[in-house]
């Protein structure tokens, strides 16, 4: 016999390793990936479900923002009441665009990488699946009973074992091809047996699901473009048109065209609340509101709705909700000639469940000097023991208004934009109540007062309806208001179908378990040896049972 063993070369190294092997003294040479080769990388590692998934987890934390900061698309005057609560904060949290979260650079960071990560995820796994959907299934292993599932049962053949072997498989592909199952028969040395497997509806669902969330993510970005959003306060017995100049704040999308609005109008006739009555349980709280409107429609004729909480109408692709409500006392207020010069009635913002209202109105012509008034309105006044006014009941029952006059620069006229809500005392004179000599004003409706410093009058207008009925206890003497968000969004019913899209699709790759299953029968002298096994791909507690229920259901067929 012939050593071919090699020996070693005389200087100690060993021809059949390699240099770079572990045990080896070299160090290890990694090769040069390139810029291509870099781009390839990053390419693969943003294209992993599991960058995917941490994406998706990011855009989830990055939208908690938006409920905790008010977003100025959606509640631009709880912008501007942030801005005035914390005016040092104010600047840093602007810059972070936390008041803008879902237009913000950084969020859109997110949206856009996830988008193009959930894409490199699902073209290559759809050609992939394609392919498995259109491949044989699998051939049958040589030795089943290394499968964890196997099963083993014996029967007779008689004079022709072939047959035998060869009708117990035709009955089992019969049986796994009526259960669902893709079939491909395999005979040969000596044995016949069936592959089946089914559960690709698995990944379908999977590439369903991410194709869905793919389908929200397109429309959302695209449908915003085209949506708007604005709010509206009105004022019972006014009109608002849906008109970009009529909107008390508009925030629309860069699609969205001056002409792009549906030139429908609406008035705001009555605004009907229902309050518990006092003595009882819950005295006071709200049971319902309803705004009653008569809308003129774009083709002239006018129908009678209602806006209701949570009952949005629903008017040419608008949704128009009921966001708040509260009173709007009715104010003239008269020079020094009693010639009028303001006119109006003011929505007073509610403060608490008994509707006691902060108010402001500003007098910016017509006086001497501009005026700002900065009121309080109670529906049911009431006196503490203190001496201070508090509302007592939500409804109208003891109305009255009290005011501080202000004299001075209300700040408007060097086009710096202001609140009609707020007032800024800064420059300006305080002209009554605390730390001055003059008491605030206090009116009921229909009361006249005097302004300080022979100013002129102010008067609380008593807003009865001339033809209401005495007799019926009408006590509607102030004006009420809704506070009304229109919103369009041509979209949402495309991002609901790819909502529902997105549910089942992961429904069904979570429930339809993926398997493959055989049965393979062998002549063995006089009988047939039939053997039945199972594989899951992925978890799958109920695969032994369906083995079992195989081999049941199959000898009971071969018996019959």
């Amino acid at each position: 016999m012939t050593d071919t063993h090699t020996a070693p070369p005389r200087d100690g190294s060993e021809p059949l390793r390699p240099s770079d092997h572990f045990d080896s003294e070299d160090t290890i040479t990694q090769p040069s990936l390139g810029l291509v080769g870099w781009l390839r990388w990053g390419w693969r590692q943003l294209t992993s479900m599991r960058t995917a998934l941490v994406l998706l987890l990011l855009l989830a934390i990055a939208a908690v923002p938006g409920s905790i900061f008010p977003q100025r698309m959606a509640n631009p005057n709880g912008v501007t009441q942030w801005e005035s609560d914390n005016p040092d904060l104010f600047p840093v949290l602007d810059a972070l665009q936390l008041f803008d979260v879902y237009q913000s650079v950084w969020f859109s960071a997110i949206y856009i990488l996830l988008f193009v990560s959930l894409i490199g995820c699902i073209l290559p796994r759809t050609q992939h699946h394609w392919k498995a959907l259109r491949s044989r299934p699998p051939r049958t292993p040589v030795r089943l009973r290394r499968l964890d599932d196997f099963r083993e049962e014996r029967i007779e053949a008689g004079d022709d074992p072939d047959g035998e072997a060869a009708n117990a498989v035709d009955f089992a592909a019969a049986q796994l091809r009526s259960q669902g199952y893709r079939v491909e028969r395999y005979d040969g040395r000596g044995s016949y047996s069936v592959s089946a497997e089914r559960g690709y509806l698995r990944e379908t669902g999977n590439l369903v699901f991410h194709a869905a969330l793919v389908g929200i993510l397109v429309t959302v970005g695209v449908g915003g473009g085209f949506a708007y959003t604005g709010q509206r306060v009105v004022v019972e017995g006014t009109t608002f048109v849906n008109s970009l100049l009529d909107y008390s704040s508009m925030n629309r999308g860069r699609f969205v065209s001056d002409a792009a609005l549906s030139p429908y109008s609406m008035k705001l006739d009555t605004f009907d609340v229902t309050y518990v009555e006092p003595g009882t349980n819950g005295a006071g709280q709200a049971g319902d509101f309803s705004a009653n409107v008569t809308v003129t429609h774009t083709d002239g004729r006018t129908t009678e709705e209602a806006v209701r909480v949570n009952h949005p109408l629903q008017l040419d692709g608008d949704a128009i909700y009921l966001l708040g409500n509260g009173y709007a006392p009715t104010i003239t207020v008269r020079d020094a000639d009693g010639d009028v010069v303001y006119a109006d009635s003011v929505p007073f913002l509610p403060q608490d469940a008994n509707m006691t209202s902060l108010g402001v109105v500003k007098v910016t012509d017509g006086m001497p000097e501009q005026l700002g008034l900065v009121g309080f309105f109670y529906p049911t006044q009431v006196q503490n023991s203190s001496g201070a006014f508090a509302s007592a009941y939500g409804d109208l029952l003891n109305p009255m208004l009290t005011l501080d006059v202000y004299a001075g620069d209300l700040g408007i006229d060097d086009g710096t934009p202001r609140s009609v809500y707020t007032l800024d005392p800064t420059g300006m004179e305080k002209l009554t109540g605390t730390e001055t000599e003059t008491d605030s004003i206090e009116l009921a409706p229909g009361e006249t007062a005097d302004l300080p410093n022979g100013l002129g009058t102010i008067t609380f207008e008593d807003a009865t309806p001339e033809d209401a009925d005495p007799a019926l206890g009408y006590t509607e003497s102030v004006k009420r208001f809704a506070s009304l968000q229109i919103h369009h969004d041509a979209s949402a019913p495309v991002v609901l179908l790819f909502a529902i899209l997105a549910t089942l699709g992961l429904l069904v790759a979570l429930f339809v378990p993926r398997r493959r299953m055989w049965v393979k029968a062998t002549p063995d002298g006089d009988g047939v040896r039939i053997e039945y096994a199972g594989l899951a791909r992925g978890e799958d507690p109920t695969l032994g049972e369906a083995v079992e229920q195989l081999r049941t259901t199959h000898q009971a067929a071969l018996r019959g």
